[in-house]
């Protein structure tokens, strides 16, 4: 019996491979506008991925790491959705 392969993706702030299901997906949109992926991270548009960890999502606005990965400004409201998550 074949294994199923677990898609793995990069983080952009602490630069580690993770599991897919153990990240988030931040996604610009092709009309400009910022959103929270679902869970099967299928949205269209630039998509970017943070771990599901309060410090990472910290780091990620000090430093405005999303903001220049998606070359985009970021809003506060999708900051304050990912800590909910």
């Amino acid at each position: 019996m074949k294994t199923k392969k677990l898609p793995m993706r990069l983080c952009v702030v602490s630069h580690e491979r993770c599991a897919k299901k153990d990240l988030i997906r931040v996604v610009r949109t092709p009309e400009g506008k910022v959103i929270i992926d679902d869970e099967k991270g299928k949205a269209n548009g630039r998509g970017a991925y943070l771990k599901r960890d309060i410090e990472i999502i910290n780091k990620a606005q000090a430093n405005k790491i999303l903001d220049r990965v998606l070359e985009v400004e970021i809003p506060a409201e999708i900051y304050e959705q990912l800590k909910k998550l």
